[in-house]
């Protein structure tokens, strides 16, 4: 095992910053210039469930926004809504 990979928290999700410095990771070596074709796929591969766990972070977390009123009370974030 690798040591700059880390255990993956309780809930089975690694924290989004972690799996966008992961994802950075995946691109730079996919830019790299020594990368075979079989290589280039396993990365994409692996890029491509990085990005799938970086959207599921953010729904969730889109899910928790909540908007506070001028009253200070907290009401769930409503996408989609024009608050004129």
């Amino acid at each position: 095992m690798g040591k700059d990979k880390q255990a993956v928290p309780e809930g089975g999700q690694l924290p989004l910053e972690e799996l966008f410095q992961n994802l950075e990771e995946v691109i730079g070596k996919l830019e790299g210039e020594d990368v075979n074709l079989e290589e280039s796929f396993r990365l994409y591969q692996e890029g491509m469930e990085l990005l799938k766990q970086c959207n599921t972070v953010i729904d969730a977390v889109e899910k928790k926004v909540l908007i506070l009123d001028e009253n200070g009370e907290t009401h769930p974030f409503q996408d989609g809504e024009d608050n004129e």
